[in-house]
């Protein structure tokens, strides 16, 4: 029996790209586990200390950008509360590892009925959270619900639509019974969506944790780092490190002094690509090239929302297709990546990278081309447009946004660049209310061109094509997923819905004798320590 690299036992891998999960599920994917017997229950979780953290402690200190604005990361569609919480802290039934293999978590085993609809799981039986309380069929139904009829963030809700009913069978077996068949809701069910916390920490879930992974909330220092430390009744492989401190820095140049003078073990995605020669001494540093699923995207306001979500409050001009194309055709994207991101990173043409199963390049499709975007700018009564350009402050975003303001500027586009504070301001002013023309931030969710289908999501586009080619996508073979999903991306390249810079590269540097760092960020956003060893 295979053992995983971190702690009991999962299923063998059934996913290497989405495909393979529709193939895989409907076998009868079972896995043994095994592990340390955890301790007794030992009452509620402890109030998080704001001690710091003893000298001798075996710690691992990790360099971030984005911080979240809620220890809940069920609360929000920002990636940086996965990132330091998604299988640190949070479990979930199943779960992504590093290749992009679905495997056995909470779930020692799971089934699915021959019509696809209708999923089984048995939960291993030595699953407790942090508290020491045992992770029941009836905590997990919880969760589900709360999902689905809670307040949780609009994509993770968007997952759990497909869900009719879920039900505890018995104290360790879970059955949901989806209302359609789904391509993609067991994938969904290793991020945020799938998440298991204890019920008994829902209300307090913003600002303490309550889960059943290696490490649990030590302190959060808002606008400074979270802290965590290791779960000492944890029920499987215990974490290697006493603490583990996420710190987050808005100036990636702050970040690298703070590698390169030794207060860091590893900066988990570089922000200035440009500085990547600062860290050549192999001696003392490894540098790591590889993938995301992040795609950093201008997004417009295309001014649509279903009733009951604010309108918002971008410029009308931009529900003119010219108006969207002539914006795309106005900048130069290669140059944009160079002069930004040092070149490093993928130019797309859509809400898909390369590692996609429905990839298609598609960023040819509307070159550099100044003068056609001035006649496409005539041609829709556009020529005195002026724009405002909200980008978070993250530093891909405000550099591009320097860039881009010059160039539509050379078409006669008027920009207007308001920097708005991550999370919190840009998530209320831009994903949330919709107020903005222009704006730019990295989507690093998998398979998230499905955003695309939802007029509530703040792109705030309609298009019933894209919807229907979304839905057949979701609901067909691998084959009719990879067609539909790909039509759906080359209908919102044609409408212009965006603008798609590049895909985001992962570089992580390292200190010498920190290993165990996975090459590629996966799609599960989790930012996973557990994997991870220190000389």
């Amino acid at each position: 029996m295979a053992k995983s690299d971190r702690r009991p036992a999962g299923v063998r891998p059934v996913r290497r790209g989405l495909a393979a999960v529709v193939v895989a599920v409907a076998l009868v994917l079972t896995g043994c586990t095994g592990g340390q017997q955890p301790p007794a229950p030992t009452g509620t979780d402890p109030a998080p200390t704001t001690s710091a953290p003893s000298a001798d402690a075996r710690s691992l200190v990790i360099g971030a950008t984005a911080e979240p604005a809620t220890l809940d990361p069920t609360a929000t569609d920002a990636a940086a509360g996965p990132q330091a919480l998604l299988y640190n802290v949070y479990e979930t039934l199943v779960r992504l590892d590093a290749d992009g293999d679905l495997k056995a978590l909470l779930a020692q085993s799971w089934n699915v009925t021959p019509d696809n609809l209708t999923y089984t799981f048995r939960l291993n039986p030595l699953a407790k959270f942090s508290d020491g309380s045992a992770v029941t069929a009836e905590a997990v139904v919880q969760n589900i619900e709360r999902i689905r009829t809670g307040t949780a963030a609009p994509k993770l809700k968007k997952a759990m639509e497909v869900v009719a009913s879920s039900e505890a069978v018995d104290p360790g077996t879970v059955s949901v019974t989806l209302s359609r068949p789904s391509v993609t809701w067991l994938f969904d069910m290793a991020g945020a969506a799938g998440i298991v916390m204890n019920p008994a920490g829902f209300a307090d879930a913003g600002s303490t944790t309550a889960g059943s992974g290696p490490l649990t909330l030590d302190r959060w220092t808002p606008g400074d780092s979270i802290a965590l430390k290791r779960n000492e009744s944890y029920w499987g492989t215990p974490a290697r490190f006493d603490e583990v401190t996420f710190r987050y820095f808005k100036d990636p140049n702050a970040m690298n002094a703070s590698m390169l003078s030794g207060q860091l073990d590893i900066i988990s995605n570089l922000q200035a690509p440009e500085t990547i020669a600062q860290f050549s001494d192999t001696s003392r540093f490894s540098v790591i090239e590889g993938s995301t699923e992040g795609e950093v995207t201008m997004a417009i306001n295309n001014g649509a929302a279903p009733e009951g979500v604010p309108p918002g409050t971008g410029n009308p001009a931009l529900k003119d297709v010219r108006v969207r194309q002539a914006i795309t055709l106005a900048i130069n994207r290669q140059a944009l990546l160079d002069t930004v991101w040092n070149g490093k990173g993928t130019l797309i043409g859509s809400m898909a990278v390369p590692t996609d199963p429905y990839y298609e390049d598609l960023s040819g499709m509307y070159p550099y081309d100044p003068e056609r975007a001035k006649a496409l700018l005539a041609e829709a009564g556009q020529t005195n447009l002026t724009l405002r350009l909200r980008p978070p402050t993250l530093p891909y975003a405000t550099k591009a946004a320097q860039f881009i303001a010059s160039q539509l500027g050379a078409v006669g586009i008027t920009v207007q660049v308001e920097e708005l504070q991550f999370p919190r301001q840009w998530i209320d002013t831009a994903m949330t209310n919709a107020d903005y023309d222009l704006t730019i931030v990295a989507h690093v969710e998998p398979r998230d061109l499905t955003t695309f289908a939802n007029p509530a999501y703040y792109w705030r586009y309609d298009n019933p094509a894209v919807q229907e080619a979304v839905t057949k996508a979701g609901e067909g073979t691998v084959d009719q997923y990879a067609a539909e999903m790909r039509l759906a991306a080359r209908l919102i390249a044609e409408d212009a819905a965006a603008v798609w810079l590049f895909a985001l590269p992962n570089l992580v540097v390292t200190k010498h004798g920190v290993t165990g760092v996975a090459q590629n960020a996966n799609s599960s956003l989790s930012f996973d320590v557990t994997t991870i060893a220190k000389a």
